[in-house]
Formats: C-alpha cells, structure tokens, sequence
C-alpha cells in the first residue's frame, strides 16, 4: 500500500491532534505539519506539499477564516492539488463539500475504522490511474500494485483477452472530466506531468490527441455525461457551479467555477464578462455600443464588460482574420 504524507488544519488544537492521533495509528500514514488558520494553513501546505489535507470548514473561532474556500484558494498556487478530507463537527456542509471535490467528509472526533475505508479507496484510485497501455495495446500494471504471491515484475494484460471489453474510444480519466478519443490505433499513455488545475476541472491530453475532437465529460457521483465541446455555445456562472449551455437548447450543470474553466479550456472559449465564457463559433453578433454578444440560431445576448473588452476585440480580429467579407 502507498504512503501518504498528511498535514491538520484545525482551529480547535483538541481536535486537531485527535485528528493526527488517529492517523498516525496508521503505518501508511505520516504527519508533516499542523496550521490553525487560514493563511497558515495555506503557507503549510505550500511549504510541505502533503499528499492528505485534514481540513475543518466550520471552525469555533470564525476569525481562523477556515472554510471551503480553502479550497479555491489552493487551485490558484498548484497544479496538483492534495485530496482534502473534511473534519467537523456536524454535517449540514457535506453536500457542498463535494461541489468542491474533497475526497471525504468526517465528523469530529474521526474514527479510525472510518478513515481505513478512505485510505484504501485512496489507494485504489492511485492504483487504477497507475496503469498505463503501451504499444501493443497491452495493460501494463507496475510492479507495487503486483499481489505478493507472484513473481513477475509487471502484469500485462490483454485487452484482447476474455477479461477484457473492446471500446471504440480511449478514455483517460482524471477525477470530474474526462477526455476521449476516437483513434485506438497508436499508443496513448496518459502524461500526468501535464494535468493543470488538478481536482477542479482538469483536461488530460493525450500524445495523439491534438488533431481529435475534445469530449468533455461531467462526472457526478457515478454518473457520467459526455458532451462534444464544439456543441458548447457558451457557460455562465452560477455561485461555484457552472451551466453549460448546448446549441439545442439544453443546459448542464457542473460543479465547478467558472474560473476552472477558464483556466482549461482554450480557443475558441473566450472569457467575456465575470459570468460568461462564451464560444467564438456562436457568436452572430457584436454590439459594443450596447456591450452585448448575440448568439446564433437563438434570442440569447450576453453581455460583455469593460475589463474583458481586450477579449471581445480579439474575437472581433480573429472573426475577420478567416473567410470573411466586410459590407
């Protein structure tokens, strides 16, 4: 099993080393450093890089500034962000926990056979997203995840085999998006060095995927909905989630900010006001006087504002960069 490095954020010092006590109860389990607040608790985490963040989101002392805007705050400094597992003392906040993707929730004081279950989903989640194909179109799982009782240093399996599924379409996996491609004839072995914004909305890429269509999945408690990015005509925020607007007319939500996918997604989404991203292959008109984009096929207009109106002019460039005739 993986070792894990945690750090405590807890305003209540009595919880937070009952918290280390437990986990230090396990052998896979090793304390960095403990924070009481906010700004702490950030510095903590940025200076010891741990794997695990005990973190309590409705602390006794309002002043430590602890909640799950923690958790936002992190997605600005790093790239791959720790799982966070919350600590506290009821639970009236879960649901909006895992809007912002923690990988669990605990009551105060945590138990120990409650965290076990934890660390072994942990560890098999690392374990799946571990294996890799190579170029024979061959699973190949590393030697630490190889059960004891046998010999070789890699298993390899199949895909062709009985215990295998055929797919049209590779998919690579990282926590709510996923992104597909079409074209199962060349390697494709996921680069985890290039995952950004981990644990918020995150594209995987590919090596052999820069010339495929980008497939956006949203991911949600088992259930997973595919959507073809070039559908998206535009986004809008709403609070820490985020509706995803189609060109039929539907709408998705996603439990991400805006923010996220501003940071992921790129041409031809363009940000163009603090609640919009909108689609550059939508647009059928650019009002400035009245600072609004009007959307194709539809009575939609998104307005624009001052601070993203370097961003509209672009768009208004790049339109006329391409087949264009001016009348």
């Amino acid at each position: 099993m993986k070792n894990f490095s945690f750090v405590v954020i807890d305003d209540n010092p009595t919880n937070g080393l009952k918290t280390r006590a437990v986990a230090n109860s396990f052998q896979n389990l090793h304390f960095l450093a403990s924070a009481t607040t906010y700004d702490e608790g950030l510095d903590c985490i940025l200076e010891h890089n741990p794997d695990l963040i005990f973190l309590e989101i409705d602390p006794y002392d309002k002043d430590s500034n602890l909640s799950l805007a923690f958790i936002n705050e992190l997605h600005r400094y790093l790239n791959v962000v720790p799982k966070i597992i919350v600590t506290t003392k009821n639970d009236s906040l879960s649901l909006n926990a895992f809007k912002y993707g923690v990988f669990d929730y605990f009551i105060n004081p945590i138990e120990a056979k409650e965290l076990r279950k934890t660390i072994f989903r942990l560890d098999k989640e690392i374990a799946i997203s571990t294996f890799s194909i190579d170029s024979n179109r061959e699973i190949v799982i590393p030697k630490e995840f190889v059960p004891n009782d046998l010999s070789a240093s890699d298993v390899v399996v199949n895909p062709n085999s009985e215990f295998s599924e055929s797919n049209d379409s590779e998919i690579i996996e990282v926590d709510d998006i996923v992104i597909a491609t079409e074209d199962t004839t060349e390697t494709q072995t996921a680069d985890f060095e290039n995952i950004a914004n981990d644990k918020e909305v995150t594209f995987l890429q590919t090596d052999n995927s820069d010339n495929k269509p980008l497939i956006i999945c949203v991911k949600s408690y088992g259930d997973y909905r595919y959507i073809d990015a070039k559908d998206i005509c535009y986004l809008q925020a709403d609070n820490n989630s985020t509706d995803i607007h189609l060109n039929t007319g539907e709408m998705i939500t996603a439990f991400k900010t805006l923010k996220h996918f501003e940071g992921v997604m790129t041409y031809p989404f363009v940000r163009i006001h603090n609640s919009y991203i909108v689609n550059i292959e939508f647009i059928s008109r650019i009002h400035t006087g009245n600072a609004v984009c009007h959307i194709k096929n539809t009575t939609t207009k998104l307005p624009f504002s001052k601070s993203y109106k370097e961003n509209i002019d672009a768009i208004i460039t790049t339109i006329a960069s391409g087949n264009y005739l001016e009348i």
